[in-house]
């Protein structure tokens, strides 16, 4: 039993809506050993090791249910096996999933386990640790060698994956902060390993750090570090705090003890979480020692007047206090009958007790700290302390170290509320957590006394929102509040397109449109992320970590994302759900690779896009598997896009005050119109549009059809359409390897990306469409990853339709010999007619294109399919022909007018027209003039 391959999808994939991992799992000889054959032992082993999958319904959907499938008839296979034991890992580590689902993948033994995950790398190891206790549970005759390492413990494993998960977990305040944001719809992002987190997208983000906000002032952060400094500030107040001397030395504390009073505090000038804290000091010697402990947290070290009260957290969020707790430090209460020993034992029983931050409350530990409060005590862990007697383990009420905590905000004292508000402010956080000590938190710091011990950044919420007693508060709602106030946005508009061919295209002129509209886009495509239109990242970015990198980008307040098939099928998309969902087209192309092996298997994947739009499904209504994908998405409009103006669907669909964009005929040519509940928008001509090249690339019009609905989906203006679709043009500095057009040449070049047959059929047919007087040559090839029948197709798609075709493979070999693509293509062109005379076959790519271009004469049209686009173009463009000069061409020649400059803006006729500016002078209407020279 082994794992052939993995993949961690992190967003919607063909498997779920969120992130799991899919396995490929197999069995090998385990495959004749089913459950029911391993018998009853192998599935008692199992329940004992993991308890919790009692609880597994499985199709029974009941407690129980999947243990019943075990023992039923043959039982199940041991591939369903490790899906429930990765969830069930995950659950005892304190992460909350449920999803999992495992299907033969069609080869014998080879099983597809596809399981939900929290923590990325928590999730992969619960697999891996899955499959080492399985095999440690089989037979040894059945066992794989090697599966189960010598000495290998189930007890030390686990425990070592749960601390491994809760090391690589949000903390306790941090998840609680994002399970707020997510209830109020909020989106977020981890951006580290630890608890850094973004909360909302783009313009509109603000981060949490644990509880720590993007708005908690730095300066507040360190008065509430340097606990004197905040004593002194409190004090000034008037509020209650005990006297403290700062130390450095055991010499000094001794002293300041003496000063004070005993009983004394030590504690870290600058520490948190109750560590380096020594508690009721009453000799010099304790004292020498606590100032030890303290130092190895801190240089200096505070002494303090020792308070005596219960230990209360109060917690201020906003200048509000929205809980109170009071803390127990940990400890176990003995009934005359049990050893300390045993009673721990006992204690740590409670289910709700667990490892580190685990479950609501922690283990209690027998260390260097628990044996000294024994001592203290006089009693050792074979003491039997005497019923009701507390024996503590702790000095400090800290939950992490096994303390507990009963709330007690119903009850406090309203003096003691105005109180801690006051010192929060004083300090200045916006979310401030005050330790304070009180007899009797129900009744006023003024009658009865008490004292603030510190005033913490960053608190923890775990003991107010999972407390030991007492009610759950949700105090991160509050926080969540304060970041985003009612009426304020946390989300950008988001659009996700996808197909065969056009996306990029799409992608940048939708970019274009919004920007033309005053927003600040974040675009992904297949050659970089652009932010603003400026490109910060270079390279094929449409898969989910583009996705991410625009989304965390504070400049944005749009995300336009083109979204490819091999993202989705590596990782699954980047987000949730998107405003905008686009599929252009389904073609063949990338079949045959990893299990997409047919059109309507690429459909399935390409409708994940609209599948997750919330607002608009924009679909291509001319394409019949595109068409199917209307029933998959829970969009609130479905926008047809279609260039046959009789489609009787759309037709409809228009009819019963549905969202469209058709493509329709006028007297001056093709107007691109919308259709919107009922309304009919005539919206621009497409010779308007210049990278239609007056209508003639119609796939291009096609594309800025997409555009034009996405954009108004999003809630574009009109005005703002109408004008990105004129100023956006196909130059190579706007769309790189989009229908680029280089006409300073005797001859014209048509310069593309295109890689299948559909978008080589598309040039092609535009090549027919423009006027060329010479000839038509085109340079042709195709993926080296594709297969034999889609490299023939994209000869067939250009076959007879030029005068000369030069065949030529990409640098990227991809496991093909070096003249393999451009020898197959070669061989479909003969066979469709072309005479060998007509064809070249020259495999490098650089050597393929100057051939082309040597061949170039005065009214020829040159079509190259390029690879390698930056150096292409560049090859292209500084090309020289034989025996031509070809200069760079001056700027256009602005009309110079003598005399007058009056006169010159009336627009007279120029006197001398003149291609040099210098000596001209502009006057206040920006017209240029030169004046009449002296005699």
């Amino acid at each position: 039993m082994r794992i052939l391959d993995r993949s961690v999808y992190v967003g919607p994939s063909l498997y779920a809506r969120f992130p799991v991992i899919r396995l490929e799992l197999d069995l090998g000889a385990l495959e004749a050993w089913p459950t029911g054959k391993l018998g009853s032992q192998f599935v008692d082993t199992l329940a004992l090791a993991l308890p919790g999958l009692a609880e597994h319904g499985c199709s029974y959907r009941e407690p129980g249910g999947f243990f019943r499938r075990m023992r039923e008839g043959d039982g199940t296979w041991l591939g369903h096996v490790l899906e429930h034991v990765a969830l069930e890992l995950q659950n005892i580590a304190g992460e909350e999933v449920t999803f999992g689902k495992t299907r033969g993948s069609g080869a014998p033994g080879v099983y597809t386990v596809v399981y939900e995950y929290a923590q990325r790398d928590e999730g992969i190891a619960a697999g891996e640790l899955a499959l080492r206790l399985l095999s440690s549970l089989l037979p040894a005759s059945l066992r794989p060698e090697g599966s189960v390492p010598e000495g290998w413990s189930w007890p030390e494993a686990r425990d070592q994956f749960i601390r491994f998960a809760q090391r690589r977990a949000l903390g306790p305040s941090t998840a609680a902060l994002v399970r707020a944001a997510e209830s109020r719809g909020i989106p977020w992002l981890r951006l580290n390993d630890q608890s850094l987190v973004q909360l909302g997208h783009g313009k509109f983000q603000q981060r949490i750090q644990a509880t720590v906000t993007g708005k908690t002032p730095h300066i507040a952060v360190e008065l509430a570090s340097d606990k004197e400094e905040t004593n002194k500030i409190l004090a000034g107040l008037g509020l209650p705090v005990p006297q403290q001397e700062l130390v450095h030395s055991e010499r000094e504390a001794v002293r300041a003890a003496r000063r004070i009073g005993f009983p004394v505090v030590t504690k870290p000038y600058n520490g948190n979480h109750g560590r380096g804290i020594s508690i009721r000091l009453t000799t010099d010697e304790e004292v020498a020692q606590g100032f030890v402990v303290a130092k190895e947290h801190s240089r200096s070290v505070i002494v303090e007047t020792f308070l005596e009260g219960d230990d209360h957290r109060l917690l201020v969020v906003n200048g509000e206090l929205v809980a109170a707790t009071r803390r127990t430090p940990g400890h176990v209460v003995g009934d005359g009958v049990h050893t300390v020993s045993a009673l721990i034992h006992t204690v740590n029983q409670d289910p709700r007790r667990g490892v580190g931050h685990e479950k609501v409350l922690t283990r209690l530990e027998l260390d260097a700290q628990a044996h000294k409060m024994l001592d203290r005590a006089g009693l050792t862990l074979e003491s039997v302390p005497d019923k009701d007697q507390i024996v503590y383990l702790r000095s400090t009420a800290n939950l992490s170290t096994g303390g507990t905590a009963t709330d007690v905000t119903d009850v406090i004292h309203p003096d003691n509320r105005e109180m801690a508000e006051r010192a929060v402010r004083a300090i200045g956080l916006d979310v401030g957590g005050v330790d304070f000590l009180s007899r009797n938190i129900t009744e006023s710091y003024r009658a009865i006394g008490g004292g603030i011990c510190e005033v913490n950044a960053a608190p923890g919420f775990r003991m107010h929102v999972a407390p030991s007693e007492g009610t759950a508060r949700d105090v991160a709602a509050p926080v969540i509040d304060m970041l985003f106030p009612a009426g304020v946005s946390a989300r950008v508009p988001i659009a996700a397109i996808t197909g065969t061919n056009g996306k990029t295209t799409t992608a940048r002129m939708l970019a274009h449109l919004t920007k033309m509209a005053g927003f600040t886009p974040g675009l992904t495509t297949t050659d970089g992320v652009y932010i603003d239109g400026q490109r910060t990242v270079q390279g094929d970015m449409t898969g989910p970590v583009s996705a991410r990198m625009v989304l965390a980008d504070p400049q944005i307040d749009m995300a336009i994302l083109e979204t490819a098939r091999g993202g989705l099928l590596r990782a699954g998309m980047g987000v949730n759900e998107v405003n905008v969902g686009a599929v252009l087209n389904v073609q063949p192309d990338h079949l045959g690779v990893k299990g997409i092996d047919t059109l309507e298997q690429l459909a399935e994947l390409k409708r994940i896009v609209v599948e997750v739009a919330t607002d608009c499904a924009v679909l291509n209504a001319d394409d019949p598997l595109v068409l199917k994908m209307s029933g998959h998405t829970e969009a609130k409009n479905i926008c047809y896009v279609t260039m046959n103006p009789q489609h009787t669907l759309v037709r409809e669909h228009i009819r019963a005050g549905g969202r469209a964009c058709a493509l329709e005929a006028g007297v001056n040519g093709q107007m691109i119109t919308l259709y919107d509940r009922s309304g009919h928008i005539p919206l621009l001509w497409t010779h308007l549009i210049p990278a239609t090249l007056e209508g003639r690339a119609t796939h291009n019009v096609q594309n800025a059809m997409f555009a034009a609905a996405m954009a108004f989906s999003l809630g574009i203006k009109l005005d703002a359409i109408r004008q990105g679709l004129r100023t956006f043009d196909s130059t190579f500095f706007q769309a790189p390897g989009r229908m680029n057009i280089f006409n300073e040449h005797p001859f014209k070049v048509l310069f593309d990306y295109g890689h299948n047959a559909h978008a080589v059929a598309a040039l092609a047919d535009l090549a027919q469409r423009l006027d060329v007087t010479g000839r038509r040559i085109v340079v042709l090839a195709g993926p080296g990853d594709r297969r034999d029948e889609d490299l023939v197709a994209i000869a067939q798609a250009v076959a007879g339709r030029f005068d000369h075709y030069i065949c030529r493979r990409d640098d990227s070999l991809r496991d093909r010999a070096p003249d393999e693509v451009p020898r197959i293509q070669a061989r479909a062109l003969r066979a469709a007619g072309v005479p060998q005379s007509a064809i070249s076959v020259i495999p490098d790519e650089q050597d393929a294109i100057a051939s082309a271009l040597s061949m170039g004469q005065p009214g020829d049209l040159l079509l190259v399919f390029a690879d390698a686009l930056v150096r292409s173009w560049k090859q292209i463009t500084k090309f020289r022909p034989a025996g031509l000069s070809v200069p760079t061409p001056p700027p256009p020649p602005v009309p110079v007018y003598t005399g007058d400059p009056a006169a010159a803006a009336k627009g007279g006729e120029p006197a001398t027209p003149a291609f040099s500016f210098e000596g001209l002078i502009r006057d206040e209407r920006g017209v240029r003039y030169a004046p009449e020279a002296e005699d």
